[in-house]
């Protein structure tokens, strides 16, 4: 069966008055299957997203959901405190006939529908700096409204997600495993994980040691997970909730620097262009810790360098990790492609070193904008 026909049907679990007028694919994500629905009565129209949970990556879908759910439902009364539009400033779940989350159809697939954000705009790539600014000011803000959230009764997603230490012990079984040979030809990079090994086990220690506390975290701090209003620019709405679950709020920092601050493309062959933007991080910085207000600890501050290193570290010891095992995760568009984007991680990360005094002076800088609580 299409999948637009398996989308028409599961839409008669949301919605039991046959209202919907169109079910078309939109948007461009790459995990899950998500399509537009417009539904039309005497009222107007009105729009919602229907998305087929990828389920071969999320495999807990009743937990994933549980998360989406109980934080919503915090935001939502957080944002009605502070005065907000709860309809544009979260995700708004809409519940199935039965009262549930998600559908799960005869083939066991699950669905689940949002109402549409409108008037607001999402973007793939950093277009101005602006936007990656108030993405800065979204993300911090959406960890200040979740600062007392019990983070340790969220289920995890995708356990070990961001375990930075988890992810070296995996590439050093890829390296002696060598399915495919490729480990002689890549000794210079795996030299290269190997000299960091410290920084896979930092930040790890630190949360065991209880020098940096566990976290309500996005874990996909990407530009294109934050709405914008169209007429404002300013980011109002933290989307793709599905990696909500505890973690380190120094890592969410990390991932949006190692994807937005980075002047090259992901991908980019010439590693001379890979640098780190100071102008770029300044500008998240500055962001970042304004929509905390206050949030974290001093420590916290003091380690969001560190965060960025580590991010950006794992995520190139990752793709190192897949092109030793056969690309076998990450979708490759030409032959190597996983070793180029490993290697324009690691360049970033040494350009990350050569400036990290600098970088710790943009983050004490921009400290004084918070009121610090000591660790």
């Amino acid at each position: 069966m299409m999948k637009e026909e398996k989308a028409k049907k599961a839409v008669k679990h949301f919605f039991p008055r046959d209202l919907i007028q169109s079910v078309e694919p939109y948007g461009s994500g790459h995990i899950n299957s998500t399509f537009l629905l417009k539904e039309m009565d005497e009222s107007g129209e009105r729009r919602y997203i229907l998305q087929k949970i990828n389920t071969d990556i999320f495999r807990n879908p009743e937990g994933l959901m549980e998360n989406i759910r109980n934080v919503t439902e915090y935001l939502r009364k957080a944002i009605i405190e502070n005065g907000g539009d709860q309809e544009r400033e979260t995700l708004n779940i809409v519940l199935t006939t039965e009262g549930k989350p998600f559908y799960r159809d005869e083939e066991g697939e699950c669905w689940r529908v949002y109402k549409f954000i409108e008037d607001a705009i999402s973007y793939d790539l950093v277009e101005k700096p602006e936007d990656f600014y108030e993405s800065a000011v979204a993300f911090g803000n959406f960890q200040r409204l979740l600062a007392d959230y019990p983070a340790e009764t969220l289920f995890e997603t995708i356990p070990k997600f961001h375990d930075t230490w988890f992810r070296y012990q995996t590439f050093e079984q890829s390296v002696q495993k060598d399915v495919c040979g490729r480990a002689a030809e890549v000794s210079e990079e795996i030299a290269f994980v190997r000299n960091h090994m410290e920084l896979a086990k930092k930040l790890g220690r630190m949360q065991e040691a209880g020098e940096l506390p566990l976290r309500v975290t996005h874990n996909d701090t990407k530009l294109n997970n934050i709405m914008i209003d169209e007429k404002t620019r300013r980011g109002i709405c933290v989307i793709d909730l599905d990696t909500v679950m505890p973690g380190l709020a120094v890592n969410d920092f990390g991932d949006s620097i190692r994807f937005g601050a980075n002047t090259a493309y992901e991908d980019e062959t010439d590693l001379t262009k890979v640098s780190c933007s100071l102008e770029l991080f300044e500008l998240y910085t500055k962001g970042f810790l304004e929509g905390l207000n206050g949030s974290l600890t001093k420590k916290e501050i003091d380690m969001l360098p560190t965060g960025a290193m580590a991010m950006t570290f794992e995520c190139g010891m990752r793709f190192l990790t897949d092109y030793l095992d056969g690309d076998t995760y990450f979708n490759i568009h030409r032959p190597g492609h996983n070793l180029d984007r490993c290697r324009c991680q690691f360049a970033l990360l040494a350009d990350m070193e050569r400036k990290e005094s600098q970088l710790d002076a943009v983050i004490q800088k921009y400290s004084k904008i918070c009121q610090i609580s000591v660790c």
